[in-house]
């Protein structure tokens, strides 16, 4: 058991490292020295966890959304809104989420399969649709792959501006204005006026699902 801690914390610990020097260098300038410097761990205990530099990208790119997600909610629209405010406070807040972004947003990352993200993005969004549909929370036209492909591409957007103009300082305001021009569109009036869009939800939200994290941690430890 402690060995497999220890495994886990300088899995975790290298991890860290290398999301650190991808959002600060880009993949392509990146180096695996970089990273061991950063880490401060040794070749061998890097190379045990991660054969490649594309393949401590990837770790880098799953571990983003493994374990903070936002608990259900009777309203799936709200839902839907507490994933991406949870995801833009996350930006702003959590390095990981960042390299994540920037490896998922980079095009001269050649050699790395981006798409993991935006497909993973999508199908959560397309699933909460269906739900909401099916609940009766949209509106009879909305085809729920095409409007989750549509959420998933405007913010991709809307981050990637945020970014390039003050390193997310705004990316709050900008998610809720992208939310309050999208969601009329797909959403029936009655629950579009129940919504909590507000720009502080994020933080809300974040709390929230981080406490119901831990909570499955000390389950999953007791068991």
């Amino acid at each position: 058991m402690a060995e497999q801690l220890r495994a886990i914390r300088t899995r975790q610990t290298i991890l860290a490292a290398a999301a650190k020097i991808f959002e600060e260098q880009g993949y392509q300038a990146a180096t695996i020295s970089q990273i061991l410097t950063e880490a401060g761990v040794t070749k061998g205990a890097l190379y045990f966890h991660f054969h490649s530099k594309e393949d401590l990208a990837q770790g880098v790119l799953a571990e983003q959304d493994q374990r903070i997600i936002v608990p259900p909610r009777p309203s799936k629209v709200q839902e839907i809104v507490d994933v991406v405010v949870l995801h833009a406070y996350r930006l702003q807040t959590d390095p990981m989420v960042r390299a994540g972004v920037r490896l998922t947003m980079d095009q001269l990352t050649q050699s790395l399969d981006r798409s993991g993200p935006f497909l993973r993005w999508s199908e959560v969004g397309l699933d909460l649709l269906q739900q909401a549909q099916a609940q009766g929370e949209l509106l009879p036209h909305i085809s729920p792959v095409e409007t989750a492909d549509v959420i998933v591409g405007a913010f991709a957007g809307v981050q990637s501006m945020s970014q390039a103009i003050c390193e997310y300082g705004d990316l709050g305001v900008r998610v809720a204005a992208l939310l309050r021009h999208l969601l009329p569109s797909a959403v029936v009036p009655s629950v579009l006026a129940s919504l909590d869009l507000s720009e502080g939800r994020g933080m809300k939200v974040y709390a929230e699902a981080l406490e119901a994290a831990e909570m499955r941690d000390v389950l999953e430890t007791a068991s």
